[in-house]
C-alpha cells in the first residue's frame, strides 16, 4: 500500500491546550484505534518531542513540522510504513536536547553506563508545576523512558496527574502520590 492510499486520522488537541487542559488521554484514546497502515496527524500548538519519543515505543515514528508560532503538526506512521514520512526522513526521536528540564537533578550523572548489579538506584527529580499540559506528563514520561529498572522518577505538579496515573497503571510501574497543602502533589515512580 501507498500513502496516498492510506486513511489519514485526525486530531487536533490546539482548543485543549489553550485552555490549559490535558489532552494526553484523547491522544493515547486516537492511538490506540490506529490501524498499521493509517496516517495519525496530531496539531498542537507546540513541537511534541515527548510524545515522539512515547510513541516510538509504541511502534510509530513521527515527523514534526512547523506551520505557524502556534501550529505544530506531527504525522505519525507505523514504522513498518517509515517511507511514508518522505524519502529524506527526517523523523525525531527523543533526544536529552529537546526536553527543557526545570530544576533537573539526577544522582549520578549517566544513564546510559553499562549495568552494574552492585550500583545504587538513581533517582530523577522533575519539577512540574507551572508547565502547560501535556508538558508534565510528557516529560515524566521520558525520563522513566530513560530510566532503568529499579531507578525513581520524583516529581512535584501543580496536582495530582490523573492521566499520568493511568499511564503508569497500564505500565505496570508502582507509584506513590502526596497530596502537599497547597493543592500540588508529589509522585514517587519506580520503573519496573
Amino acid at each position: 500500500m501507498e500513502r496516498k492510499e492510506a486513511k489519514v486520522v485526525e486530531l487536533d488537541v490546539r482548543p485543549q491546550l489553550r485552555k490549559k487542559l490535558e489532552p494526553f488521554q484523547l491522544i493515547m484514546d486516537t492511538v490506540k484505534t490506529l490501524d498499521k497502515d493509517e496516517v495519525f496527524l496530531l496539531h498542537a500548538t507546540f513541537k511534541p518531542t515527548p510524545l515522539l519519543g512515547l510513541l516510538k515505543m509504541k511502534g510509530l515514528i513521527g515527523k514534526t513540522e512547523q506551520i505557524s508560532k502556534e501550529h505544530w503538526i506531527t504525522t505519525f506512521v507505523n514504522k513498518h510504513n517509515k517511507s511514508w514520512l518522505e524519502e529524506d526522513d527526517n523523523s525525531y526521536s527523543i533526544n536529552e536536547n529537546d526536553i527543557q528540564y526545570h530544576n533537573f537533578e539526577e544522582a549520578g550523572s549517566n544513564l546510559e553506563s553499562e549495568v552494574d548489579t552492585e550500583r545504587e538506584s538513581k533517582i530523577i527529580k522533575l519539577d512540574n508545576r507551572s508547565l502547560e499540559p501535556p508538558k508534565p506528563m510528557m516529560r515524566t514520561l521520558a525520563a522513566i523512558d530513560r530510566c532503568r529498572v529499579g531507578d525513581e522518577v520524583h516529581i512535584h505538579n501543580d496536582r495530582v496527574p490523573v492521566f499520568l496515573i493511568e499511564e503508569l497503571n497500564s505500565l505496570g510501574c508502582p507509584f506513590e502520590v502526596e497530596d502537599q497543602a497547597d493543592g500540588s502533589a508529589k509522585v514517587k515512580i519506580r520503573k519496573v
